[in-house]
């Protein structure tokens, strides 16, 4: 059977940590076994809420890319690109704006997390919320739908962002005469990570997360700051695993001597400073062959920027496909050649 296009992008926002790899980046690993996989560097997205720091946004387009690299985003199986090279999904962009009203993007759940959010931090005037972050999910059916994908990963937080894509694609389909592929979820096995605080989420702006490019010294740091069992007075005292971010890590990155240190752990011959060092130690172990393949990625940035020429341009070679039917079933398709 003809494999399947996938699509899923990633915005340019930093480097990424553990929560990016257990939560989202090991499922597109295995998925592009199984798909034509599209992975897009969002630049475009990163602007709704940078605009003031383009900067930011340029220097983590190559970072994040060599982030995907070393986790084992294969550039011979998968196709990375970057959002702004490709003209065709601002265009689409414009086109689907005139289907979706203010109304409806208000409504969206994720949209409405992210205003209050917003709202929380400059104010409840609104004010700082503009037409580009209210319209993203718009521009993200036209990621979608400009390289025919027709699975996209999420976790079940971004649903509604789908479900606005399927609506437009049935808008679309029913004024113009079948011409996009309606898009099916395929939700992640993976659930959020929490962060060294015990935060369920863990996140740039949270400073708890331990990044793919930490040095040994940073991690150790953030570890030995983790939050443990706040029952646990002294260092003979039982505790529970169950409520320890160390243990939590240990678990979640396959110590293999898990059983140990949870027996341990609850009868209390274990303590909280050794269980830290022993994650260290476990946590460099399994960071090594990623950190490898950055360090080579970092030492090579001709060969990430290759990769991302090519992925570029064979995307928009896509894209271009997916226009030259968008443009004749909307009539607006007014000459032969191409200008």
């Amino acid at each position: 059977m003809e494999k399947k296009n996938i699509l899923t992008g990633i915005r340019p926002t930093g480097k990424l940590h553990l929560g990016h790899y257990f939560g989202a980046v090991c499922n597109w690993v295995k998925l592009q076994e199984e798909y034509h996989s599209f992975f897009e560097i969002a630049d475009v997205q990163a602007l709704t809420d940078n605009f003031n720091n383009p900067e930011k946004v340029r220097t983590n387009v190559r970072e994040v890319t060599i982030d995907l690299l070393s986790l084992g985003i294969d550039p011979l199986k998968s196709t990375i690109f970057v959002q702004s090279t490709i003209p065709e999904i601002a265009e689409l962009t414009v086109y689907y704006s005139n289907l979706v009203t203010m109304a409806r993007l208000y409504r969206n759940p994720t949209v409405k997390t992210e205003i209050k959010q917003k709202k929380a931090l400059f104010g409840d005037t609104g004010e700082s919320v503009t037409y580009g972050f209210v319209g993203y999910p718009v521009s993200q059916a036209a990621d979608i739908t400009a390289f025919e994908g027709a699975c996209v990963p999420v976790g079940e937080d971004q649903l509604p962002l789908i479900e606005q894509t399927r609506e437009i694609v049935h808008k679309f389909n029913s004024i113009y005469g079948e011409t996009l592929i309606l898009p099916e979820p395929v939700l992640s096995e993976n659930k959020r990570i929490k962060g060294l605080d015990g935060n369920e989420k863990m996140g740039k702006s949270l400073g708890n997360a331990i990044y793919l490019a930490d040095s040994k010294e940073e991690i150790e740091k953030k570890i030995m700051g983790a939050v443990t069992d706040t029952k646990k007075i002294r260092k003979d005292d039982p505790a529970n695993p169950e409520v320890c971010m160390v243990y939590y890590y240990h678990k979640l990155i396959g110590n293999s001597n898990l059983e140990t240190v949870c027996k341990e752990c609850k009868n209390g011959s274990r303590g909280c400073v050794a269980c830290k060092k022993e994650l260290v130690e476990v946590m460099m172990n399994f960071l090594k062959p990623i950190s490898e393949k950055r360090h080579y990625y970092e030492e090579h940035p001709e060969i990430v920027d290759k990769i991302l020429i090519e992925g570029s341009k064979y995307a928009r070679e896509k894209a271009k496909t997916t226009m030259k039917k968008v443009r004749k079933n909307m009539r607006i398709d007014y000459f032969d050649e191409e200008i």
